[in-house]
């Protein structure tokens, strides 16, 4: 039998990890060719959409790399590169798809070595998960909404915005100086992460047909109470309206968002 060999896009800075994938090339220093390069002038500039759009896609595995802590030729690129890292590991896992599909690593210019040997761990990594269930001619259909309703999230700027201010909060404070412990900013970001998510997949719920509080709490497996709240905000945002009434139970439906 045939080994499932992973396939694998790789995010590499081009001042740092691209450098050293180089380095591992004319070194003759042997890794997997199971890896696509896409070279980023910086770890930081590699989009969460991206991301989730590369895994929607069949992509069995994503790795980003970039500059160590401290070296990084945009002073803090790779820094924003590990929040963006840490939320979008967090909405994968509610998605269903595993989120050590997901890595992040720093390799330098002159770590050839290192970054073979990341590359060939992340491999092995992969081939014990086994080929990502999107993958292929008939892709998991509950996931791939999940990772539809992911992009979602993360393409709307009240993640883009927690993410960018993480380091300000934390170690800057607010408007009134007042600074926010780091379990504290992660319970809110979770907590964002879990309703931005729900809300999204209500959303695209109600896109393909009027639905029900009931009928979406029990596709979803939520609490009716819960999915009713979800309900209000979608509407107070224009995504959600009334369709009709059918029996007793009012039928939502999704706006078009101009």
């Amino acid at each position: 039998m045939t080994e499932f060999e992973p396939k694998i896009i790789g995010f590499l800075c081009n001042w740092c990890s691209y450098a050293g994938a180089d380095l591992a090339g004319v070194s003759r220093i042997q890794y997997p060719a199971n890896i696509r390069v896409i070279r980023v002038m910086c770890s930081g500039r590699v989009d969460p959409v991206i991301v989730l759009e590369m895994l929607a896609n069949g992509a069995d595995g994503v790795i980003v790399t970039g500059c160590h802590p401290g070296e990084c030729h945009y002073m803090e690129g790779n820094l924003q590169a590990e929040r963006k890292i840490k939320m979008l590991k967090k909405l994968i896992s509610r998605t269903g798809l595993e989120s050590e599909r997901l890595r992040l690593e720093w390799v330098s210019a002159s770590e050839g070595a290192r970054f073979a040997e990341v590359i060939k761990d992340f491999t092995n990594q992969l081939r014990n998960l086994g080929a990502s269930p999107l993958a292929g001619e008939n892709p998991d259909k509950t996931i791939l909404a999940g990772i539809i309703a992911a992009k979602a999230v993360a393409g709307a700027s009240r993640l883009r915005t927690l993410v960018g201010r993480e380091r300000t909060l934390i170690e800057e404070g607010n408007v009134y100086d007042e600074k926010v412990g780091q379990r504290e900013f992660d319970e809110v970001m979770d907590g964002s992460i879990d309703a931005e998510y729900i809300r999204n997949r209500i959303h695209l719920l109600v896109k393909d047909k009027p639905m029900s509080v009931e009928g979406l709490a029990k596709h979803l497996g939520l609490d009716p109470k819960n999915v009713l709240r979800h309900i209000v905000v979608l509407r107070q945002r224009g995504l959600v309206s009334l369709d009709r009434i059918e029996g007793e139970d009012p039928l939502y439906i999704a706006l078009e968002v101009s």
